[in-house]
């Protein structure tokens, strides 16, 4: 079982922390250290004068991934004026010599030096958000697009059966794999044309490199933040969740890695899953009742939140874990885990157990309820039943929430309705996006909970900036599927401010006013 001490130890202890940054002449040690492993054939880590030289002439340029306060990725780059290097350039040309002598602060291309990631991180998709990152920053200075010379160090071993554009193209094909063309391609770039004697030293590559271009479509003479800034958009995945038997809990996971998988290839910012989603676990160990029955459950919280932490680091998305069973001082409460894609971890308590959960199963309610900072913006947790308290979702509005999160799980369409409703009237109160996510299908292994009624929906305010109906999306009732909506969130400055009522601003608050009076 899950017990207090250990749900805070693995929120406090979580197996990374990532952030994104930018690099500092203190963090030259974990730099060298890191190159010196990566580039342990060709040369080892730049001396740090031409680390620091790089600092100096284009600080905001040289970017750096660190996890609990140890560098473990790096992307420099520099702005040039193209056309004075043009298309035929070597690495020491367009880079000076990675002194960054060539850096142009008027220029037009965010041209890449160098990216690399500890070997101890691949497969965490580390590297991808360093490009992500870069893209931002190019974005945001308003350069036309970003170019950089790309190593094929897999050509050595296909040199002698192909050219190199034989081989550029098999790789395209995904005939062949090579790890750093591969990876480029399937972040966006593409291959220009090839350079020869781009790096003589690089024998792997055979002195050849692809000269990649990724355009910003978004050129914008308007200054910007760097990175980091005001998000005024966010994408959002809900995941509307087939309850079936499971024989283990790597079952389990593994479909819910999938649908992970598949919002995270849509570039979604969250995923939502609905509350209880782990409730076919229910059906492996058999119950005496259904207080035994929710007990075993709580049992396998501790996996799947380490493990749902997990994916969200690797796939690079946020995830609302749903809701699970949790058993902290000999109590039952039921725990709705924000999963951050840097590795943090949040928690928000269910606050009203139902009637059948505190008869049935001795459920308590927590105590605290907070809104919570993400990469997209502010954003609440209520778990189901919550959400039919206007004053829970009016405390939340008052942090300044962009996006309401409702995990739910109901049996019959009467119940569904009721979360449905109430969500809809807490987008219009509040001005804010309303985001719901529930479970279908059957259970008849699990005594009380062998039937759902499910439909996923995001709602909005309403006003003519919105939907007719104030509903952005929803799904097809009753079905397993995954809806997948783009927020705006400049429409709700926009309602705050011209809508054609103005809750927010029309409130009396020299008449009335919600507390909080319980735990801070």
């Amino acid at each position: 079982m899950l017990e207090n001490k250990e749900t805070a130890s693995l929120i406090e202890e979580a197996e990374h922390s990532f952030e994104l940054r930018y690099l500092t002449i203190e963090d030259y040690a974990d730099v060298k250290e890191l190159m010196d492993v990566v580039y342990d054939k060709v040369g080892g880590a730049w001396p740090f004068k031409k680390f620091q030289a790089m600092l100096t002439m284009f600080p905001k340029g040289q970017i750096c991934i660190e996890d609990k306060g140890k560098v473990i990725a790096c992307a420099f780059s520099v702005i040039v004026d193209y056309d004075k290097f043009g298309d035929k350039h070597t690495y020491d040309e367009i880079t000076g010599d990675a002194y960054l002598t060539t850096h142009d602060p008027k220029g037009d291309v965010l041209y890449g030096v160098d990216v690399f990631v500890s070997p101890e991180y691949r497969g965490l998709r580390v590297g991808r958000r360093l490009y992500e990152g870069r893209r931002e920053l190019c974005k945001n200075l308003n350069l036309k697009s970003i170019m950089a010379g790309g190593r094929i160090p897999n050509y050595r071993k296909h040199a002698k059966d192909m050219t190199p554009y034989q081989y550029i193209e098999a790789v395209k094909s995904k005939d062949l794999f090579d790890p750093i063309l591969t990876f480029q391609l399937s972040n966006g770039f593409e291959v220009k044309q090839i350079l020869k004697a781009y790096l003589p030293e690089d024998k792997d590559s055979m002195g050849y490199a692809t000269l990649l271009q990724w355009h910003n479509i978004y050129y914008d003479p308007e200054e910007q933040k760097l990175f980091g800034g005001h998000r005024n958009t966010a994408r959002i995945g809900c995941v509307q969740w087939q309850m079936r038997y499971f024989e283990d809990v790597p079952a389990l996971l593994q479909q819910a890695e999938y649908f992970v998988d598949a919002l995270s290839d849509y570039k979604c910012d969250v995923a939502l899953f609905p509350e209880f989603f782990n409730a076919p676990l229910m059906g492996i160990k058999p119950a005496q009742s259904s207080i035994d029955a929710i007990w075993n459950l709580a049992a396998y919280t501790d996996e799947i939140l380490t493990e749902m932490s997990r994916l969200a680091v690797s796939y690079n998305i946020n995830i609302i874990a749903g809701s699970m069973p949790v058993i902290e001082d000999d109590e039952l409460y039921n725990i709705s885990y924000l999963c951050h894609r840097s590795g943090a971890i949040e928690s928000q308590y269910k606050l009203h157990p139902t009637p059948h959960e505190k008869r049935d199963w001795i459920m308590r309610g927590g105590n605290k309820l907070q809104a919570f900072d993400t990469d997209f913006g502010k954003i609440g947790i209520l778990i189901c039943y919550d959400v039919e308290f206007p004053e829970l979702g009016r405390l939340l509005s008052e942090q300044d929430i962009k996006v309401l999160f409702v995990p739910f799980w109901t049996d019959t369409k009467n119940g569904y309705l009721r979360v449905r409703r109430c969500a809809q009237a807490r987008a219009i109160e509040n001005e804010c996006y309303v985001a719901i996510a529930g479970s279908v299908g059957n259970l008849p292994q699990v005594d009380n909970v062998d039937i759902q009624y499910g439909q996923s929906a995001v709602f909005s305010p309403s006003d003519f900036a919105f939907s007719h109906d104030a509903i952005v999306s929803e799904t097809t009732p009753n079905t397993e599927m995954t809806l997948i909506v783009d927020l705006d969130f400049d429409k709700l400055t926009q309602l705050e401010n011209e809508g054609s009522v103005r809750n927010y601003l029309d409130r009396r608050r020299d008449l009335y006013r919600v507390e909080w009076i319980g735990d801070k």
